[in-house]
């Protein structure tokens, strides 16, 4: 967060996984659920994108909508892909893969910006050596509950090493 001329700054965060249908959102949501139950909402700007963009416009997945609901979280948004500004737009952008990171990186060359990038798992204190979200989107349900829990403890270790 910072504090500038006209005071408090939100810190902008954004989530990225490839369509912008399954891990992103949920680890949007995951992490807005948090920070609201802890008060702290308003210190953050937080959305998600893809880095493709053949979802653009649809909800989240069912099966990410279905785990998020019974675990009380709310995804927002409808899928949108990453652009150029977000790389000027947001102070941190967490990848949910290692593919994903690499296209992040090489789209920030040509967007230029300074959003620092990483791997949300890199916040993950059960992560180990595996940093990656791994898609549940051709799996079954159980995938969706198994990416749920590494979303939480990862949206929960960056909640609290942001405050």
């Amino acid at each position: 967060m910072t504090h500038g001329t006209s005071g408090f700054t939100p810190t902008r965060l954004l989530f990225v996984c490839l369509g912008n249908i399954c891990r992103s959102p949920l680890a949007e949501g995951v992490f807005l659920h948090h920070a609201h139950e802890r008060g702290l909402a308003s210190n953050f700007r937080v959305d998600s994108a893809g880095t493709g963009g053949w979802h653009e416009g649809e909800l989240p997945d069912p099966r990410s909508r279905e785990v998020a609901e019974r675990h009380g979280v709310r995804l927002p948004g409808r899928a949108r892909k990453v652009v150029d500004s977000d790389f000027h737009d947001f102070d941190l952008i967490l990848a949910m893969d290692q593919d994903n990171l690499q296209t992040l990186e090489r789209l920030r060359e040509i967007a230029g910006g300074n959003a620092e990038l990483r791997l949300l798992r890199e916040f993950d204190p059960e992560a180990g050596s595996d940093l990656e979200v791994p898609d549940p989107y051709y799996g079954g349900g159980d995938g969706f509950e198994k990416v749920f829990r590494m979303v939480d403890r990862s949206a929960r270790a960056l909640l609290d090493s942001m405050i």
